[in-house]
């Protein structure tokens, strides 16, 4: 199923699921994470609350770059890592293609450095359901993590 809306920027977004052919298309990458119950997120200096993701780096695959992205923003070891879904954003000046995974963590690490943001954060399951406030970035506030996370329920991940 593909769904087509705009975001909070007013931009065309494109979201599909379970088309493991687009995988390896990704440029950038964002994780849905699960530690004991709780959703994890963490806290971008600027953006405020959301999940782990970024760019792909030369010479890694999408898959390599959720790993690695999880572990620089939160310490947090990956168990199971899982392709979901991919969007893209039709902004003005650019196409973003994101690819959506969910994972199962293993433990959360302290770290002296969390790259751009300030660390872990988890959240009770109730609270992400609830309308998403202010603290929390904008990536958090359209269409994608709630079509995930019913796509999440639908597939009996959660």
């Amino acid at each position: 199923m593909d769904y087509i809306f705009l975001d909070t920027k007013g931009n065309r977004v494109s979201l599909k699921f379970d088309d493991l052919s687009v995988e390896m298309a990704g440029e950038h990458v964002w994780i849905l994470c699960r530690y004991q119950g709780r959703w994890l997120l963490t806290k971008h200096r600027e953006r405020g609350l959301e999940f782990p993701g970024g760019k792909v780096e030369f010479g890694e695959t999408p898959r390599e770059a959720a790993i690695r992205e999880v572990m620089e923003e939160t310490g947090a070891e990956i168990e199971k890592l899982q392709f979901i879904g991919q969007y893209k954003v039709f902004s003005e000046d650019e196409v973003i293609v994101k690819n959506i995974y969910f994972a199962e963590i293993k433990s959360i690490n302290e770290q002296s450095h969390y790259f751009e943001t300030e660390g872990p954060r988890l959240i009770d399951s109730s609270l992400l359901a609830e309308t998403i406030g202010d603290e929390y970035s904008f990536i958090m506030k359209d269409d994608v993590l709630q079509k995930s996370l019913q796509y999440l329920r639908e597939k009996g991940f959660l």
